[in-house]
This record gives C-alpha cells, sequence and structure tokens, in this order.
C-alpha cells in the first residue's frame, strides 16, 4: 500500500516537472509581428460640377533639366567635329616678262669670276701667249667646254689685233658681242604650252635627284599662270615620300589642279590620268613631274621612256625639259646624253645657277645637246625661275 501511494506521488510529481517546462518554452518563443494596418485610402477631390469657381492654380517652383539628377550611367561620349582647314589663299605670281633683268644684280655678284676676269686679262698692255692661255684657263673653268674655248680665244684673238688700241668700253663691247654669239641668241626658247590639236600643251620634266625638279615644276607652274595660262599638275614621281605633297602644295598656291595616285604606284598611269582630265577640264598646259631616276639605271631610265609613250596614248608631248644642277658642272653634261637617248628632250632647265655655279656650262650643254636653256633658277623663292634671255644673262656676266 505504502508503494503505490509513493508510486502516485513520484507520477504527481514528474507530470508537474513536465508542466512547467512546456510552458516556460512557449514564453520564450517570440510572438509573431501584428499584421500591417490597412492604409488609409483618400478619396480624389470631387470633380467641379457646372458652375463651381475652380480653384486658382498655385505657381510652384520648377527645375531645370539640367537640376534633375539622371540615373548613373556611362557618361555621354561628346563627338568633336573635325577641325576646317582652310584653302590656303591663292597668290599671284610675279609676271614672267624682264625677271631675267630684275635679277641681275644676284647673277652678276656670283658670275663675276668669269666676265670680271676675262676683262682684266684682256685690259693688259701686252697679249702674250701665256695671257691667251691663261684666257683659256678662265674660260674652261667655268664650264665653257673646250670646244667653244677655242672658238672664242680664235675670235677675240682676230678681233683684238684688228681694234689695236684697246679701251675698257671697247674691250667690254667687244667681250658682250662674242658671248652673247657663243650662248646662241637665234635659239628659241620659248616654252611651248599650245597643242597642235587644239588641247592643252603637256610638258613633261625630267632629271635626277636633287636637281630640284618637283620645286622646278611648281615654279613653272606660276611662270604659266602668271602669262594667264590655267595648269593641271600631274604627281607622276610615285617613288619618292612626299613628292606629290610638295607638287600639290605648289599648285594650291596658285590655284593649278594636282593629279596623283598611290605611293610606290605606276608613274605612267598618274601621267595618263593627268592629261586625260587636262582634256576634261579644258586646261591649257599639263606638267607632268616624273620620278628622279638616277641616269645609271637602266632598267629606270627605260620606264621612263614607258611614261612618255602611254602620254603619247592621250596626247602628243610639246615639251621635254631636263632639269640640270649648274653647280654639277662636266658631270651635268653626262646626264644630259643619257636623257637625251631616251627621251625627245626640247629644252633644259638650269637651276642653282646663283652661288657657287658657273655660267659657262650655259654654252657647254647647248653644245652638247643642240638644244636651248629655257628656264634658268636663280634663287629658293617661288619667283626665281626666270625665261633665259642671252642678252641679259651676258650683261649679268659682264657685270657693270
Amino acid at each position: 500500500m505504502d508503494i503505490v501511494i509513493l508510486a502516485v506521488v513520484i507520477a504527481v510529481v514528474v507530470l508537474g516537472a513536465l508542466s512547467g517546462l512546456i510552458v516556460g518554452s512557449r514564453r520564450k518563443k517570440s510572438l509573431p509581428p501584428p499584421p500591417p494596418a490597412a492604409p488609409d485610402i483618400t478619396a480624389p477631390p470631387a470633380e467641379p460640377h457646372v458652375g463651381d469657381e475652380a480653384e486658382t492654380p498655385r505657381e510652384e517652383p520648377r527645375r531645370t533639366i539640367e537640376e534633375v539628377d539622371l540615373p548613373g550611367g556611362p557618361a555621354p561620349v561628346t563627338v568633336e567635329e573635325p577641325p576646317i582647314v582652310e584653302a590656303p589663299p591663292i597668290e599671284i605670281p610675279e609676271p614672267t616678262a624682264g625677271r631675267l633683268i630684275r635679277l641681275r644684280a644676284r647673277l652678276s655678284r656670283s658670275q663675276n669670276a668669269l666676265g670680271k676676269g676675262l676683262l682684266t686679262l684682256l685690259s693688259r698692255e701686252h697679249l702674250d701667249e701665256d695671257t691667251w692661255e691663261e684666257i683659256e684657263d678662265t674660260l674652261l673653268t667655268a664650264d665653257v667646254g673646250v670646244q667653244p674655248t677655242q672658238e672664242l680665244v680664235e675670235r677675240l684673238r682676230e678681233r683684238v689685233k684688228v681694234l689695236g688700241t684697246r679701251t675698257p668700253e671697247e674691250l667690254r663691247g667687244l667681250l658682250r658681242q662674242e658671248l652673247i654669239t657663243l650662248v646662241g641668241p637665234e635659239m628659241d626658247r620659248t616654252v611651248h604650252t599650245e597643242n597642235a590639236a587644239g588641247g592643252p600643251g603637256v610638258v613633261m620634266v625630267v632629271g635626277v635627284n636633287g636637281t630640284g625638279k618637283t620645286t622646278t615644276t611648281g615654279k613653272l607652274a606660276r611662270v604659266l599662270v602668271a602669262d594667264g595660262n590655267t595648269v593641271v599638275l600631274g604627281a607622276a614621281d610615285t617613288f619618292r615620300a612626299a613628292a606629290a605633297d610638295q607638287l600639290q602644295t605648289w599648285g594650291e598656291r596658285v590655284g593649278a589642279h594636282t593629279v596623283r595616285g598611290p605611293e610606290g604606284g605606276d608613274p605612267a598611269s598618274v601621267a595618263f590620268d593627268a592629261v586625260k582630265e587636262g582634256k576634261e577640264m579644258a586646261a591649257d598646259a599639263v606638267l607632268i613631274d616624273t620620278a628622279g631616276r638616277l641616269h645609271t639605271k637602266t632598267g629606270l631610265m627605260d620606264e621612263l621612256g614607258k611614261v612618255k609613250r602611254v602620254v603619247e596614248k592621250q596626247a602628243p608631248l610639246d615639251e621635254v625639259l631636263l632639269v640640270l644642277d649648274a653647280t654639277t658642272g662636266q658631270n651635268g653634261l653626262v646626264q644630259a646624253r643619257v636623257f637625251a637617248e631616251v627621251v625627245d628632250i626640247t629644252g633644259i632647265v638650269l637651276t642653282k645657277l646663283d652661288g657657287t655655279a658657273k655660267g659657262g656650262i650655259v654654252i657647254a650643254v647647248q653644245r652638247e645637246l643642240g638644244v636651248p636653256v629655257k628656264l634658268i633658277g636663280l634663287g629658293e623663292g617661288a619667283d626665281d625661275l626666270a625665261p633665259f634671255e642671252p642678252e641679259a644673262f651676258v650683261d649679268a656676266l659682264l657685270g657693270d
């Protein structure tokens, strides 16, 4: 009986302990959050009825579009417009008439060694054989050439013997006459730019590297523009870097159109297109600047002949001008011979005739090729290319 009572008491204690544990665990659990309160819904204002007065609108400050913050994103890309390149102003070249006379002072300063030297020797009281040999040496040093020198000395000997007494004025007049005769005043020195078929005159400019060929072509364009002609330039020197850019710059300065091709392209193709465009534009003259090929390269010289043949399919060549550096002296004659075998040279342009150049090269190169010197360059200025005038040239050689 005691055991039964003890078992009942233990059961009651165990049940009480379990009930306390269950109640404590429920109290520790957090209650769920209360449901959100229902939002207050404000009824829209009633629309005004007929007869009701509308409320006067109130002015509120408004933000500009610059003040509104836009959502973040990549910065706007600013597109810069390419700068506008203005065409260079068209220049008006100096008139060609009398250019050589205006440049006479510059030429006389650099060529006095020939004229003044001859006058000094001829003014001696006794002209013996030693004096005549000095006269020959002076002429040869000035690149006059052996045969022209011998002819000039023989004529001077005869005329001095006949003249007898010699005053400085008489000697100067005598020497002037003989030099003009040697230069050849009867030669046609006109740069022909009139095509017999009625199209533009076609002029091809050839020469060795370093003679100033591209610059001469640009200056020749100025000469023709100064005489009232319209000019198209053909940049057929496709092998020298920036040659086409250089020629185009010369053309833009006087309003001449330049035809060019890709660097390293076919020169004959560029020359062909230049003549074609010259005919379409009804230009007065087309100037073709060829590559400055070395006269010792047979393949390159053959290519020059190809350019000539291709151009003649469009129009006949009216001029083939050979540009020679006057400072090269007798070496220039070697170049002239080789070029004359490839193309028919019709005229010579002597550059760098000022400074250390020797004026006798004019006589020598004319004798070598049988063609006249038509233009001479006396400086670096844009208008320092002048038509050759024998009388003005000899007067510059003799000085005042």
